[in-house]
């Protein structure tokens, strides 16, 4: 009992340190699942070395190589120029619009990759008169939503986790429940922050003027909608991976939004969409069919064929990998797997059987995975919290599959608190004006959803799930 306490002890000690001091916790978890195997059981190095989640790392490298090229040549860039191009100017409409292109952009491989869209999206809520707080949370809630599509981040972390420890989450599903969540939370914003914008006329519909901050700007009706562009923001400039919780990704000065258009697609650029697509559609279609279609090696595949047509830019991808969130979850599952083997999970589970209710020993754990994920990694609270979810649903009762669900949305939907990248971002990319504003509807939101989302998930899924 006391080797296992102590375990415990240095895993929870490892994140505090590594969140104070800035140092990489997949390091210290490294080291610490070595420390700790090797002193306090019987384990070798090969069994410990043993534990690193190779499957895992194999995925996350290939769905960043693959879109890291992407990103390389341009393709990512152009996507997102063609899809502004094509959306009108009812301001009603421009946060959903925000909202369906960074989902797309987050399920590339990288949920904060969709950050890019947050200079755009200010800049164009300042000049459409649409409040900064709903379009600030609804390019937020669709990185949170396209992070747990099958080829992101979020969702590779968690059904992959789980899948390791036996239960069956279906990853469509894992990222249907996450586009619904965060599609009701985008609704709560609009009736919080939106409602104006329902009752008076878009301000670019037809000939006329739209008043901004710094004046009037001429609207010229053409006969088809006014584009808008990403203007400064880059997705090349977007590096894969968590950056640390409190550092804002992008300075607003980089950003500008302005009409422009585009170039067109060249072969290579053509020749990558085709292979976004043909891997979305294989592994839909290899799903379809019972199979479990490996993403990662699909993905080395399309990378590969990208890079014998271009060698320059595959060559370039590579760095791109990201290596820092592989070392994370390894780091992570590695001490998970040897706190497994010595037992110290079990402890858990028995915490979990005392509490008695197997509905308010999910709930703790959802709060305890939101709260800890406002102020720290939402990537690493992952790795950690799915393996330690395993004693609830081993004690039965709990169905392991929504469990699960429910705490990796839990952990992920607290993030628009300005502690976190994306609220920082949200407040860095405002104007001057809206900043403290912007902080305390942040704070609220954000921690409003460490007690709410539990409520709603495990009420609106965990529950509903145990009954059929």
């Amino acid at each position: 009992m006391l080797a296992q306490l102590i375990a415990l002890g240095i895993f929870i000690a490892l994140f505090a340190v590594g969140a104070i001091r800035g140092v990489h916790i997949g390091v210290l978890m490294l080291v610490g699942a070595a420390g700790t195997g090797l002193l306090l059981t019987d384990m070798t190095v090969e069994d410990i070395i043993a534990e690193f989640p190779l499957s895992i790392m194999v995925l996350l490298a290939g769905v960043t190589y693959f879109f890291a090229i992407a990103q390389e040549n341009g393709t990512v860039d152009k996507i997102i120029d063609w899809a502004l191009e094509k959306v009108g100017s009812s301001a009603v409409l421009l946060p959903v619009v925000f909202f369906v292109i960074t989902a797309g952009i987050a399920s590339m491989g990288a949920p904060l990759a969709g950050l890019v869209m947050m200079p755009v999206g200010m800049q164009v809520a300042r000049k459409y008169h649409v409040d900064y707080a709903l379009m600030g949370l609804a390019i937020c809630f669709a990185i949170g939503a396209g992070g747990f599509a099958p080829t992101s981040l979020y969702g590779i972390v968690t059904y992959s986790t789980a899948e390791g420890a036996g239960i069956g989450l279906n990853p469509f599903l894992l990222f249907l429940i996450a586009v619904v969540v965060y599609l009701l939370m985008l609704t709560v914003a609009y009736f919080m922050f939106g409602r104006s914008l329902f009752s008076r006329k878009s301000a670019a519909a037809g000939a006329g003027t739209v008043e901004t901050d710094s004046g009037t700007a001429s609207a010229q009706a053409t006969g088809t909608a006014a584009r808008i562009s990403r203007g400064g923001a880059s997705a090349t400039k977007v590096a894969f991976g968590e950056d640390d919780e409190d550092e804002a990704l992008f300075d607003s000065s980089t950003a500008s939004a302005g009409s422009t258009t585009s170039e067109p697609f060249t072969g290579v650029q053509i020749l990558t969409v085709v292979l976004m697509v043909a891997l979305i559609g294989t592994v839909v279609v290899l799903a379809a069919l019972g199979q479990e279609p490996d993403i990662g090696l699909l993905c080395f595949l399309f990378g590969a064929i990208l890079a014998l047509v271009d060698p320059a830019t595959g060559k370039a991808a590579i760095p791109k990998i990201d290596w820092s969130t592989v070392l994370l979850v390894g780091g992570i599952i590695t001490f998970v797997g040897v706190l497994q083997t010595m037992g110290a999970v079990d402890l858990l589970g028995e915490g979990a059987e005392a509490i008695g209710s197997p509905l308010i020993a999910a709930f703790v754990l959802c709060v305890v995975g939101g709260l800890v994920s406002a102020f720290a990694s939402t990537t690493g609270i992952l790795a950690a919290l799915v393996p330690l979810a395993l004693p609830l649903i081993e004690a039965g009762g709990v169905p392991g599959w929504a469990l699960i669900a429910a705490l990796g949305i839990c952990s992920a939907v607290v993030d628009v608190s300005p502690f976190s990248t994306l609220g920082a971002t949200v407040v860095a990319t405002a104007p001057g004006d809206q900043k403290q504003r912007l902080t305390a509807i942040l704070v609220k939101f954000g921690m409003s959803m460490v007690i709410i989302g539990p409520i709603v998930l495990v009420g609106g899924l965990v529950v509903p799930a145990m009954m059929f």
